[in-house]
């Protein structure tokens, strides 16, 4: 994968780099494994080596190291991380997917961190991460706006109520999810979906900003 090449991995060949890129859907129709075991491992791997990045370049607080780590492990920075890769162009889902959503690619991108721990040991991992990953939290990129605040002071000149409804949760212990609407004078503006009810909200305020637009 020439992508990963890029930062010094050899993944050629790779058995568990092709489970890492196999949709379920894919993997139901051609009887083969799907990512969602590497997946979780990756996820795991991912926390802990951002966690101890951020231990050891910034002197916070137990509060601010974990809101931090949350910013740069949410779906929405793992779907930019997996774009700089091309990730999207290497996934294989079955015929009844036409093109892996924001949640499957940044999924796909927590597996092929889980194939490179595996295959490559966590010092890859903690590199990879330093090159790919660390840019992003030098350069304080915002990839969870707080745009509920943008939408409650938008909300206040127009002197109307608004309210966060959770419509769903589902999926397993580790990797929960999450989708909420966020409703103005009792009409829905926005929906939002998220590894947490937070993540959800952020992103259910960010679509009625964009319809308020």
């Amino acid at each position: 994968m020439k992508t990963l090449e890029k930062f010094g991995i050899d993944l050629s060949g790779s058995p568990l780099l092709e489970i890492a890129l196999t949709h379920t859907s894919y993997a139901n129709e051609h009887n083969s494994i799907s990512y969602e075991r590497l997946e979780f491992l990756g996820d795991a791997v991912l926390e802990l080596v951002c966690s101890d990045y951020i231990y050891k370049a910034k002197k916070l607080s137990e509060g601010e190291m974990s809101k931090k780590r949350s910013l740069y492990v949410c779906e929405n920075a793992l779907y930019e991380y997996a774009k700089e890769l091309d990730l999207v162009n290497y996934i294989k889902v079955g015929n009844s997917i036409t093109i892996a959503n924001k949640t499957v690619v940044a999924d796909v991108f927590e597996a092929v961190i889980g194939a490179i721990y595996l295959e490559k040991g966590l010092d890859t991992v903690k590199s990879f991460f330093k090159e790919l990953i660390v840019p992003y939290i030098e350069s304080e990129a915002d990839f969870l706006h707080d745009y509920k605040s943008t939408l409650q002071e938008l909300i206040q000149t127009d002197k109307k109520s608004i309210e966060y409804v959770l419509v769903s949760e589902g999926g397993p212990a580790h990797k929960k999810h999450f989708e909420v609407e966020v409703k103005v004078d009792g009409i829905v503006f926005g929906t939002g979906r998220g590894k947490s009810k937070k993540e959800a909200e952020q992103m259910a305020a960010k679509e009625a900003i964009s319809k308020k637009a």
